[in-house]
């Protein structure tokens, strides 16, 4: 059984301003929340979404445990997929690196299971009055593991190298924030960025030129030590980093001990994390297949997994007795994004491709009645979650062909429709082979006169063919969303590098721009409401679902429904997690 994969849209999707996910082992597609006391919560509902129980399976009968896993009793094994080895936030290209970072580095500020910042490295913060100016406090006993201090002067370098004029990795993305000075900097104009100011060696002022709900974290993000990392910085070189990449330095619980590539990362426990050294000595993050995945939890070749929803893979993680299983909304959802850029691909065009799916029969298929439809650019998780004025787009085949009757495209002698002298064929790009767009969409299209092309790739062809624009419609997922703004931040631009299928509606960038203007929720949540609104009229995505995930590990691992939040403070929690023997 195929366990969840990660989802990469594009670089952009993972830049600063998307906080990188602090999440370990199965990070890339870990749940917003776990444990006993959600169990029974129940997640909204509107329209034809179903809500569906979160549910917490208690091993039976841990004394099961296979004895591969209980003999470990001082080393953890999660899985990863196929990362690249750059060991330095900010700098690497393959979204997976962001998960094997994360035991090694800590940030100021993170999000917890709620999306609610919580301290890091810094014990307190204070925003001025005006929103603009953030002071953090660092914590005393913080330190890099190798025992030196983590200080202001950290903060203020690690910001500095983000503005770096030669820095083009876009994982550091502060556009909507904008540090007093960065631009001045960046051009040369002044030998340091004037917003960031060192007050003391705990103590650090940033000052930025936009309000912005989530500046806090944003600016406090992943610290890097100076002394380390800066001791070779020049303005504008930045090549002098790649000699460091295999080589971290960091503030996490964690210490890397040796990546070999294809199968596995080794990493020992950080004696100086602040938090204390973690009570589990070595950490494991194995290469497992698809295919393998659950053979490998199973004979206790790894301690925990993630799974796609499915009854028979739920029934026999139950039946193992030794696993614990939660199973909860995550935090994303999928989609398939359209090439708006394609004149072709009108508004009109967009609602019929809405209409002529039948999208609950399609979440049925791929999530097997663990998923509901999805008609907001954001997750039930999420506090910003509203489908009031929502089109929900209910199957409908006379809607649809309607719309492309209206806009000229008429039905030839084949079925497909033709407008111009040219077809109605449209190119689908997904990486699953169990994609059910594949068969029950291209079916329920030919119905409507649409002539769908599917075509199978791998997750790197597939992010490539986004940035170059070479589909009609790609199907990914959303990372891990925090903050609403994170689904919708590339609608607010037309910049060709952060907004790839040129989608283009001014008052979509109005609303987008308004609610990142406003700090208070209360404020933001009708903003968001009524941006979804306009979304559903003018789509720029054909939302496919919201999806529950199977989260296992092996009872002996004390704390485990911790180590699933998909969430900033997972390394924080990672670090408290201790093994019962």
């Amino acid at each position: 059984m195929a366990k969840s994969n990660t989802r990469v849209t594009a670089l952009h999707t993972f830049k600063r301003s998307v906080k990188p996910l602090a999440v370990v082992a199965l990070m890339a597609t870990m749940l917003a929340g776990c444990g006993t006391a959600a169990a029974n919560k129940k997640e909204q509902s509107s329209g034809n979404v179903q809500a569906i129980s979160n549910e917490l399976v208690k091993a039976s009968d841990p004394s099961k445990s296979p004895a591969n896993a209980s003999k470990r009793t001082d080393t953890f094994i999660g899985t990863i997929k196929n990362p690249g080895g750059v060991f330095l936030p900010y700098f690497y290209r393959n979204a997976w690196d962001s998960n094997i970072n994360a035991p090694i580095f800590a940030s100021l500020v993170v999000y917890d299971k709620d999306s609610n910042p919580v301290g890091d490295l810094a014990k307190s913060w204070d925003i001025s009055k005006d929103n603009l100016t953030y002071t953090y406090h660092l914590r005393d006993n913080a330190k890099f593991s190798d025992g030196s201090e983590v200080t202001a002067d950290d903060v203020a370098f690690t910001l500095t190298l983000e503005n770096d004029p030669a820095y083009n990795f876009g994982l550091a993305d502060f556009t909507d924030i904008g540090i007093k000075g960065a631009e001045d900097y960046k051009a040369g104009k002044a030998d340091s960025i004037s917003g960031i100011k060192v007050i003391d060696s705990k103590t650090i002022s940033i000052t930025t030129e936009k309000v912005n709900p989530i500046a806090l974290t944003t600016l406090g993000s992943y610290v890097l030590p100076k002394a380390y990392y800066g001791k070779d910085y020049r303005r504008g070189h930045l090549d002098y980093l790649q000699q460091l990449y295999d080589k971290p330095l960091g503030a996490g619980p964690y210490v890397l001990d040796k990546y070999i590539p294809g199968q596995e990362v080794r990493y020992t426990a950080n004696a100086n994390y602040y938090g204390g050294k973690p009570k589990i000595e070595h950490l494991i993050l194995k290469v497992v297949t698809d295919d393998t995945a659950l053979q490998s939890y199973q004979n206790g070749d790894t301690d925990a997994d993630v799974f796609n929803p499915d009854p028979d893979v739920l029934s026999q993680l139950k039946d193992f007795g030794w696993s614990n299983v939660n199973i909860r909304t995550n935090s994303y959802f999928s989609y398939s994004m359209f090439n708006t850029k394609k004149p072709y691909l009108t508004k009109a065009v967009r609602q019929a491709l809405y209409y002529g799916l039948d999208r609950k029969q399609i979440v049925a298929a791929w999530y097997k009645g663990y998923g509901q439809v999805a008609n907001a650019y954001v997750p039930p998780t999420n506090w910003a979650y509203s489908t009031q004025g929502v089109n929900e787009y209910s199957y409908n085949p006379d809607k649809a062909n309607k719309l492309l009757d209206d806009a000229g495209w008429k039905k030839g002698s084949d079925g497909i429709r033709e407008k111009d002298g040219k077809k109605l064929t449209l190119t689908y790009v997904t990486k699953d082979q169990t994609d059910p767009i594949i068969s029950i969409g291209k079916e329920q299209y030919k119905q409507i006169g649409i002539d769908l092309q599917a075509e199978v790739t791998d997750q790197n062809t597939e992010t490539t063919r986004e940035q170059d624009g070479d589909y009609d419609m790609i199907t990914f997922r959303t990372p891990v969303i925090n903050d609403p703004n994170e689904a919708v931040k590339a609608f607010g631009t037309t910049d060709p590098a952060i907004n790839f299928s040129g989608y283009d509606n001014a008052k979509v960038r109005s609303l987008i721009k308004q609610g990142i203007s406003l700090s208070d929720r209360a404020q933001r949540k009708p903003v968001y409401q009524n941006l979804y609104q306009e979304l559903s009229n003018d789509p720029p995505y054909l939302l496919i679902g919201y999806v529950k995930g199977f989260n296992a590990w092996n009872a002996r691992i004390q704390g485990g429904e911790n180590f699933f939040r998909g969430t900033g403070d997972s390394a924080i929690q990672m670090a408290k997690l201790s093994i019962k023997k």
